[in-house]
């Protein structure tokens, strides 16, 4: 198995993304989450390699894709979705399969409801499209929602923190020495990066638009009923297991799977959750 690291152009926007797996197979489009980027999928890529075509860029502003000043683009999710969708355009995927995870997950779903006959399964990991997923860690959030003044904003920078990383990563973890600081610690080194805090606040405000689309995601689901999967860190405390069991209001066939682990479950899960998505796949999309 051979990753394939890139770096290509999407409208003045560089963006960075890792390849591997055969072309001619079916693809799956990996996106990651806060505060990551596509070396979350270090773990995973190799689960999926032998039977897909496997592709994950990094967001603007995240890892290695360019960061531009925030005077020359806008860090919203509509944003973010519009460069990603380009960025399959302009590498050639015709029709996909999406992972998403945390901001993956308002990312990937814009693109399906824009362009749902290019999609062909969503693997949603604690990858939230319903109130009820949404949990009391983001009251800060929704404060800041309410009212973006300065005090809320600088409230949120204890999300920007080493302290919150790790709390991402091992919260809800049996055992914390089963997680690798090497995923954390890059992390901390591209969230201190010059300027890189205030893209973040900015993308904790404009959240607030994924929790107004809900309702289009939802829809979307319903009339176009994509095969859906669910892996769920069932101890995450931002999107709890009531998020997942959602999908089957408006997806009844929607399989379902919790793995007792954190916000972060490939790392302690990734064999687990590379079985599952290759059971799924194969039923669903060959």
């Amino acid at each position: 198995m051979t990753v394939r690291f890139h770096t290509v152009a999407v409208d003045g926007t560089d963006i960075f993304y890792r390849e591997a797996g055969d072309r001619s197979r079916p693809t799956i489009l990996l996106l990651h989450g806060f505060p990551t980027a596509s070396h979350m999928f270090r773990d995973l890529i190799p689960q999926l390699a032998a039977d897909y075509h496997v592709i994950a860029p990094d967001l603007p502003g995240f890892g290695q894709s360019a960061m531009p000043a925030r005077d020359a683009f806008a860090y919203t999710f509509d944003n973010l979705a519009t460069v990603i969708d380009r960025f399959t355009e302009i590498v050639g995927l015709a029709r996909f399969g999406i992972y998403v995870f945390d901001y993956g997950a308002p990312v990937g779903l814009r693109i399906a409801a824009r362009h749902p006959e290019r999609i062909t399964a969503i693997i949603t990991q604690n990858g939230n499209a319903y109130l009820e997923g949404v949990s009391e860690a983001f009251n800060p959030v929704q404060a800041y929602w309410a009212d973006p003044s300065d005090a809320n904003r600088a409230a949120l920078r204890g999300f920007l923190a080493p302290e919150t990383t790790l709390f991402q990563y091992t919260h809800g973890v049996s055992d914390a020495a089963l997680v690798s600081p090497d995923g954390r610690t890059l992390d901390d080194a591209y969230l201190a990066r010059p300027g890189n805090d205030e893209i973040q606040l900015d993308l904790l405000l404009d959240y607030a638009s994924n929790v107004a689309a809900y309702g289009d995601f939802q829809a979307y689901f319903r009339t176009q009923r994509p095969p859906l999967l669910a892996v769920w860190g069932r101890n995450d405390p931002f999107f709890v297991p009531a998020g997942a069991e959602a999908f089957r209001r408006d997806l009844p066939r929607a399989d379902i799977r919790f793995f007792d682990t954190g916000h972060f479950a490939l790392e302690t899960h990734a064999v687990e959750i590379g079985a599952a998505i290759r059971e799924f796949l194969g039923r669903n999309i060959g």
